[in-house]
Order: structure tokens, then C-alpha cells, then sequence
């Protein structure tokens, strides 16, 4: 352990006042600039199942000043605020975005590397502080953001479950006691007004502005709505077959070829989000029903913007359904670990009544461990988890492709 992890994890005090996204901007900062032979070895390659070697140990290690202060963040007590300016709208940059995913990435393989040495205090504060960071990452609150939480959580999951052989009872408590300490996460049903002011707004504030420059001539202000709205749809309309309507067409013939006719668009496809909103916070069973008639209204709409705002709702709240699925397998997996049935029976199924179906888990005829399966299925397949309680050849421990075989590593050792 290097002298800088050690002092991290003391007696020694450090402020719990400092916003917690400045922390993160440091972590950046810190993070080691790798070849990209060095990358492609970590990060390119499956090392479950595999005794790690001394060169996996040396890169993963040039990450400790990084997640010192990632996991100090941790014990932030003020909120995380990334100082995104948002007036650009759909044009907003989020860079951090790019940057919190690659730490969870990173703390992944820390953890193999920590638990395979004997340091699994040190695996599951990383691990935590990855989570703390998926939930700081969505407090911007629009749709990006919350996607990459949800795939930071399954990042965290799967290297919990993935490893789970490592884990002591004394471990799993304080791995629980993490999980409890992290912030609340950010959800679909939250997540509305921000877009609303990410889009909806922006494009507002240009059409008023246009026209207060244009007082007697809308055409020189739709004009400028077309500018905006060929930027949105792509350069030089991509993807287009030669007889589809672009979105500048589709607009521009719904609103009847004028700037007023645009507004009222707007105007009608913002009216919608608190109705997204109610049903985004529906649980699974009334969400399925509710959503279903939202998107045939959405479908049947001649409003453009409708299917411009509204058509990704539906699989991102699936995916973010399998990813609370995944978190609660998580609690499950850990109380039937150290409680058995009891403990399973403690931790609920998305419907909030019924405990996860357990089974063991067989690969080519060997007991590997066992496998928590949820009732929820609208991606196409059961929501599970596989928990591995004997180490052997790697395979998938989560989606569609769980229980199937890994490749083992391939670059030089």
C-alpha cells in the first residue's frame, strides 16, 4: 500500500466541507496518464479467474492519489454541485461524465487486485467510492447523467458479485455499511425539469429572442429556428433516406410554417412532462400499463417535438428498473450470505412483497455459486445476479449473457 493510501485511511482528520464535485475535479487531475499499451493491457482484456500479476498490481496503483480523493468524497457533508452551466441546453457540455465512469471502471480492477492481495478493506472503500460518485454523477439531472449512474451502479454490482468469494463475513459488514453510507440516487421521475430547462426552455428563449429582432419579419425568424434545429438533428442530416422528412420539415409543416406555430409545439410537448413524471415514478406492474399508453400517444402525435423528447424515456426507465433490480440483488445476495434464507427473505423484489428466486449456480458441472433472479423482465430476459463462491474459469455474472463463459486474458503477463 502506497504511504499517500495509508494516510488517507488514519486517524488523520480532512475537511468534510468541500464540495464534493471539487474533489472529483482533483481526482481527475491526479489520475495517472497511462500509455495506451498500459490501457489496452488493463482495460482491454477479462482478468476474472486469472492470478493477477505483479505488472496489474504496479498500473492499478498509480490510481491511489486518485481515489484518495474519490474516496474522500465520500465523506462529504455538503452537496455535490458540478457547476454546469446549463445555457447552452441540449448543447451542454459534461465532460466529468466521461471521466466518473472510467473511475468506476478503475475501481473494478482495483478491487480484484486488492481482494487477490489480501487488503479487502481497501477493495470495498474503493468500491464505495465509486458508487458515491454514480450517485454524485447524476445531480445534474438530465438524461446522460442518470444513464451513466445506472451503468457506474451495474459497474459496482457485478464487481461485488463477480468477487465474491473474497469476502469474509467481517468484510460484507463493512461493505453494507458503505452501501449505506452513499447519497440517495438520482432517478428517471426526478430528472424531467432539467431537461425541460436543458431543451424546451432553451429553444424558447432563441424563438423570443429572434422575434424581438425580427419584430415584422417571421420568416427571418423562422430561419433562425432552422439553424437551431439542423444542429440538433445532425450535421448534414445523417442518416436520412432520401424520402424521409428531416426535423426542421416535420416542424415546420406542423407549425404551419410559422414561428408562433413552433411556440405553441413547444408549448404542447412541455405539458407533457409532469405526466412522464407521475408515471416515471410508478412502480413496475402500474409503469408497464402507464407507460404503454404514454407511448402510443406519443406515436400518434403530429407534434415533433413529442418523439424528440419522449421516445427514450421508456428503455432508460428499463434500464434503470434493472439497475435497482441489481442493487437490491446486491443486499440480498450479501444478507443470504450471512443469514441464509432468513436474510434473503429481508431484501425485496422491485414489487416490494416477494424475496429474489435463489438457485445455485453450475458452470460445465462445478459448483461456481449462486445465482439471484429477479421477477422483473422487460428487457427480454429475468434480471439476475450469479455470486461467485468458487474461483474457475471467468464467465458473465450479469445480463443476458449471465452464466456464459469469459475469454481468459491475452496480453503478456
Amino acid at each position: 500500500m502506497s504511504p499517500d493510501r495509508h494516510r488517507r485511511q488514519g486517524s488523520e482528520a480532512f475537511r468534510r466541507d468541500i464540495n464534493p464535485a471539487l474533489r472529483y475535479y482533483q481526482a481527475f487531475i491526479l489520475a495517472p496518464e497511462l500509455s495506451q499499451t498500459d490501457r489496452d493491457y488493463l482495460f482491454k482484456q477479462e482478468w476474472l479467474g486469472e492470478k493477477l500479476p505483479a505488472r496489474f498490481g504496479e498500473l492499478v496503483s498509480r490510481y491511489d492519489k486518485e481515489f484518495d480523493q474519490v474516496r474522500a468524497a465520500v465523506e462529504a457533508k455538503v452537496p455535490c454541485d458540478w457547476g454546469i452551466d446549463m445555457t447552452p441546453g441540449p448543447f451542454t457540455l459534461q465532460p466529468h461524465l466521461a471521466r466518473c465512469k472510467g473511475i468506476a471502471q478503475s475501481a473494478r480492477l482495483r478491487a480484484m487486485w486488492d481482494l487477490q492481495t489480501g487488503r479487502p478493506e481497501d477493495g470495498v472503500q474503493d468500491l464505495i467510492g465509486a458508487l458515491a460518485l454514480a450517485r454524485n454523477s447524476s445531480r445534474q439531472g438530465v438524461l446522460i447523467s442518470l444513464l451513466v449512474q445506472i451503468a457506474m451502479e451495474n459497474i459496482v454490482c457485478s464487481a461485488i458479485a463477480e468477487n465474491f468469494y473474497h469476502f469474509s463475513p467481517a468484510t460484507l459488514q463493512t461493505l453494507v455499511a458503505g452501501l449505506d453510507s452513499v447519497p440517495a440516487r438520482g432517478s428517471m421521475g426526478g430528472s424531467g425539469p432539467e431537461e425541460v430547462g436543458s431543451f424546451v426552455d432553451w429553444l424558447g428563449r432563441h424563438i423570443a429572442d429572434l422575434q424581438k429582432q425580427n419584430p415584422s419579419n417571421d420568416a427571418n425568424v423562422m430561419a433562425g429556428i432552422q439553424e437551431l434545429i439542423v444542429a440538433l438533428d445532425g450535421p448534414d442530416e445523417q442518416g436520412k433516406a432520401p424520402a424521409e422528412q428531416t426535423l426542421w420539415q416535420r416542424v415546420s409543416q406542423a407549425a404551419g410554417g410559422t414561428s408562433g406555430g413552433v411556440v405553441k409545439l413547444l408549448e404542447d410537448a412541455s405539458s407533457h412532462y409532469p405526466k412522464l413524471k407521475q408515471i416515471m415514478n410508478l412502480p413496475t406492474g402500474e409503469y408497464e400499463e402507464q407507460i404503454s399508453l404514454f407511448n402510443a400517444d406519443v406515436r400518434a402525435s403530429k407534434n415533433p417535438f413529442m418523439s424528440l423528447l419522449f421516445a427514450a424515456w421508456d428503455k432508460c426507465r428499463q434500464k434503470e428498473l434493472a439497475a435497482i433490480a441489481g442493487l437490491s440483488m446486491v443486499r440480498a445476495g450479501i444478507e443470504y450470505k450471512l443469514h441464509g434464507e432468513a436474510g434473503l427473505r429481508r431484501v425485496t423484489d422491485l414489487d416490494g412483497q416477494s424475496p429474489f428466486k435463489v438457485e445455485r449456480f453450475l458452470l460445465n458441472g462445478a459448483d461456481r455459486g449462486f445465482k439471484l433472479t429477479s421477477s422483473y423482465q422487460e428487457r427480454g430476459f429475468p434480471e439476475g445476479l450469479i455470486f461467485v463462491e468458487k474461483q474457475g474459469p471467468p464467465f458473465g455474472v450479469t445480463g443476458n449473457k449471465a452464466g456464459e463463459a469469459l475469454p481468459k486474458p491475452s496480453a503478456p503477463k
